[in-house]
């Protein structure tokens, strides 16, 4: 072994993979697979890394990266090999990605590992939601009959065109969409003078497309585009059905896992809001190609797009420097709603698809709120109506027809996974539901991917081609809460080293004791770090419901409706368990399921439902949580499982709810140990 290798032995490079978030120290000229498998990352690679699959694809980070304290660059990693050249000449390289078997880490690095590199690719769980919605969109189909040009008759096609729309339809002061104006004439004499055209608007109406002959086929995207996952519903303008759907990780995520992260690389790196804008609209344009290859219709035929995101993405979405959003006093660029083209958004679809971006409510309120009001309708409503869109930044709606009230609360990116040890994204072999037994301390669980629980017959059978490779976001709510009322966690979050005695799932942690869920070829595990990561992240969520209680001066809540793809697989009767939100009638908690998104599909098959939400959001009052003075007091209190002060009777009616256990220090030998006064 040469001294250069002794040497690069000596030094440790931290790396860290996103989205896993996953982090580790490794010896210089470590491949970048290797350390990815030490870690547990999932990266996928069926040729023992020699460069023929091309599945273990990484796409090293560049730039400064605060969160992780890591400057990333291209002396972070080895240059491209000829081995990589050679597979880039056979098979294709996208740009700016690596092998990462023939990669070597020589520095600091951020490295994101694609879906399409994951073996256990993401669930995107956004699903449409049926709903009843009014259908009477912007755009619609006209066929028409033009009349042929004549030497006796100076008009041109166009006005021609607009003659017949007037004459068959009605329809009169029209416009036409610029760059369709040069397929006109062959599109008229293609179809002998019998076409299609698609009109947008009411006052001002506009030809945004044209066929040759009769075609029939109008559709609409409806997006959501959250800071972990974008998804994204094909609908027929003519019906609402929703025809296909589509989602992928935000490939934003390797900027950083959560809102703040992402703006402060943009401020740290010159140009990386141009990164992330062109990274979510080839994203955006993903979604339309696979969406309508689903349906079997043509990119062409989307005549309309309706967008909704938190104030970041947002911004990020229409080529905004969000660098204002990450300081008081978080001004938006604009909160109005935002009418422009595709083509006006780089985006992949029929260029002249007119695209509608729902209004925000304020600085870290943003149109994805707004789409969540215009779904459940709180304004609307009689009773006091609680809505919670949780995310790595929560979003808050409190109040009914007389009143709205609003916040967001900086959550972290706990609830999805990271920042848990054994956390991941929603993905086949996650563990997903868990119970523990109150005598044994023995857990049973069931993964996605299969329906059976752990202990039932063929289960071994049914994950064989997964594994159990780690638990996500309503797995470690539910791991938390049953281990809170089966004692193994105290009201102030804890983990009771004593019970030690009594199982070997309880073990020591350095100082601290973690529980094991799962012990095998990668053992799984909640460490104490893990629970004051949900304390954390649930007391923020907490903390803002109560300033939003105290604005409307209630100490009740009628009705609870939990949005979002994590808020609409948690049980809700752990989330409460948990003090994520208040006591409430567990009969009026149900999920809203992806309400942004169906907020989104309103918007696009129903224009009145447009001028509506313009109307409401002006109405909404934006409480700023980072300049409440009781925010803290509220967070402190809602640190402790479900709550430090306010009870829970309805809650205990339905179970019960361990009793305190007097403060205690532990040591590692698992013996409590009285606190001296």
């Amino acid at each position: 072994m040469s001294e250069s290798d002794l040497s690069n032995q000596d030094q440790k490079a931290l790396v860290v993979f996103t989205p896993s978030g996953k982090r580790g120290r490794f010896s210089l000229g470590t491949p970048v697979l290797d350390a990815a498998r030490s870690l547990g990352v999932d990266i996928d690679s069926v040729c023992g890394g020699r460069a023929i699959c091309g599945r273990c694809q990484v796409i090293p980070g560049t730039g400064e990266f605060a969160k992780h304290g890591i400057s990333s660059d291209k002396d972070s990693l080895s240059a491209f090999s000829e081995v990589e050249t050679r597979y880039d000449s056979k098979r294709g390289l996208k740009s700016g990605y690596r092998l990462s078997c023939q990669t070597k880490i020589l520095g600091d690095a951020v490295i994101d590992v694609p879906e399409s590199s994951q073996v256990h690719k993401q669930v995107v769980r956004k699903r449409a939601e049926a709903r009843d919605i009014d259908i009477n969109p912007l755009s619609k189909l006209y066929y028409i009959e033009v009349a042929e040009p004549d030497m006796h008759d100076p008009s041109s096609d166009l006005e021609r065109v607009f003659l017949a729309l007037q004459q068959q339809w009605d329809v009169d002061d029209v416009a036409i969409d610029f760059p369709l104006l040069s397929k006109l004439q062959k599109v008229l004499r293609a179809g002998k003078w019998k076409i299609t055209v698609g009109v947008h608007g009411d006052g001002d109406k506009k030809i945004i497309a044209i066929w040759p002959g009769f075609h029939d086929a109008a559709f609409g995207l409806a997006i959501d585009v959250g800071s972990t996952t974008i998804a994204a519903h094909l609908c027929n303008l003519a019906t609402g059905q929703v025809v296909a759907s589509a989602g992928l990780m935000n490939p934003q995520i390797r900027f950083g896992e959560d809102l703040m992260s992402r703006v402060s690389y943009v401020m740290m790196n010159p140009g990386g809001d141009v990164e992330m804008t062109t990274e979510v609209r080839r994203a955006i344009s993903e979604l339309g190609r696979q969406t309508t290859k689903e349906a079997g219709v043509s990119v062409d035929d989307v005549l309309e797009v309706t967008l909704v995101g938190n104030p970041v993405m947002h911004h990020l979405l229409l080529g905004i420097d969000p660098i204002e959003l990450g300081g008081a006093p978080f001004a938006l660029t604009t909160g109005l709603p935002v009418k422009v083209r595709a083509s006006d958004l780089d985006l992949d679809l029929n260029a002249s698809a007119q695209v509608y971006v729902l209004p925000c409510i304020a600085g870290h309120v943003g149109a994805d709120t707004a789409a969540v009001i215009l779904s459940e309708e709180p304004y609307k409503s009689d009773d006091m109506m609680l809505l919670v869109d949780v995310g790595t930044n929560a979003e808050i709606v409190l109040g009914n027809k007389d009143r709205l009230v609003a916040c967001s609360s900086p959550t972290g990116p706990a609830f999805e996974g990271a920042q848990i040890s054994c956390g991941q994204r929603a993905a086949p072999g996650a563990i997903e539901r868990i119970r523990i037994d109150r005598e044994t301390l023995d857990p049973v669980y069931r993964v996605i991917g299969s329906e059976l629980w752990s202990n039932e017959e063929g289960f071994a059978e049914a994950i064989k081609s997964t594994g159990i490779t780690g638990i996500c976001g309503s797995g470690i709510i539910e791991i938390i809460a049953e281990m809170f009322l089966a004692g193994i966690v105290d009201v102030d979050g804890l983990i009771d080293g004593s019970l030690s005695e009594k199982t070997d799932r309880i073990i020591t942690n350095d100082r601290t004791f973690s529980y094991v869920i799962h012990a095998g070829e990668q053992t799984l595990a909640i460490t104490q770090n893990d629970v004051r990561a949900i304390q954390l992240a649930k007391a923020a969520l907490y903390a803002g419901i109560k300033l939003l209680m105290e604005k409307l001066d209630i100490t009740q809540i009628d009705t609870i409706r939990l949005a979002g793809a994590f808020g609409s697989h948690i049980d809700v009767k752990y989330a409460m368990a948990l003090g994520l939100i208040p006591d409430c009638d567990l009969a009026h908690v149900h999920s809203a399921g992806n309400a942004a998104g169906t907020g989104a599909r309103i918007a696009l098959l129903n224009k009145e439902a447009r001028g509506t939400i313009e109307r409401v959001v002006r109405q909404v009052e934006k409480i700023e949580t980072a300049v409440e003075p009781k925010f803290q007091e509220h967070f402190v209190n809602a640190m402790a499982f479900p709550h430090k002060v306010d009870e829970f009777p309805k809650l205990s009616l339905e179970i019960k709810l361990p009793e305190a256990k007097p403060a205690a220090e532990q040591s590692p030998s698992g013996r409590r140990r009285r606190r001296r006064k």
